[in-house]
């Protein structure tokens, strides 16, 4: 997500003294943003699936969890993360924008753009408020089913092993998982305008996160 969004023109930026991006550019930026973090939001949710399975039915985890449903999986992800991201491409290529374009953000984020809109800007709203609210929505809400599922069933019949082998399975997704909608509620939901204190949370998901990933999951 980083590497490919922000930190190729944040290199540019610091090597130029130059905190200019062109039009097009913008579209690149916010194009690739909005494909990858949707696509982090359902694979995070297959993978809680993926843990929910493993620690609450062991014994038929390689019948439920088969090639080809996995096949589905993942690419039911990448195929919705694609509509998604042309829905919203789509929707701002069409906005014309004022004289004004400096955005006070450190990337091309959505809600900067439609900021610096002259035109009529209310169905990318209604957009934003129905379909982006069930792409970040159902997957948290599977991730959070699932783990509530095998809370349920650790609890059920508690012991040292079994709380060993579910941290063991499921601590390094759990991890991340806190890193990703933790800045990204402190961005979106506990927020009324950007200051530096916001601007530090969307780094934390856009780019720390992402950059720490690998790192977190050697743990497991």
């Amino acid at each position: 997500l980083s590497f490919l969004c922000h930190c190729p023109k944040d290199l540019v930026n610091l090597q130029t003294q130059r905190q200019f991006i062109s039009y097009m550019g913008c579209i690149c930026q916010f194009n690739f943003f909005s494909f990858f973090a949707c696509l982090d939001n359902f694979l995070l949710a297959v993978m809680a699936y993926d843990r929910y399975v493993a620690i609450c039915h062991p014994l038929h985890y390689t019948t439920i969890l088969r090639e080809g449903l996995c096949t589905l999986l993942v690419c039911g992800s990448w195929i919705l993360s694609c509509v998604h991201d042309l829905l919203h491409t789509l929707l701002l290529v069409r906005l014309s924008f004022c004289t004004d374009n400096t955005i006070t953000h450190f990337f091309c984020e959505l809600t900067e753009l439609l900021k610096l809109s002259c035109s009529d800007i209310s169905l990318d709203e209604v957009v934003i408020f129905t379909e982006g609210a069930v792409v970040f929505l159902l997957p948290l809400g599977t991730v959070f089913g699932s783990y509530i599922r095998i809370g349920t069933v650790i609890l059920r019949v508690p012991s040292t092993k079994r709380l060993l082998r579910a941290f063991s399975t499921c601590g390094s997704h759990l991890s991340v998982v806190s890193l990703y909608y933790g800045s990204i509620a402190a961005v979106y939901f506990f927020s009324s305008s950007w200051d530096s204190k916001h601007i530090i949370a969307s780094v934390m998901y856009a780019i720390v996160t992402p950059m720490l990933n690998p790192l977190i999951y050697t743990f497991r």
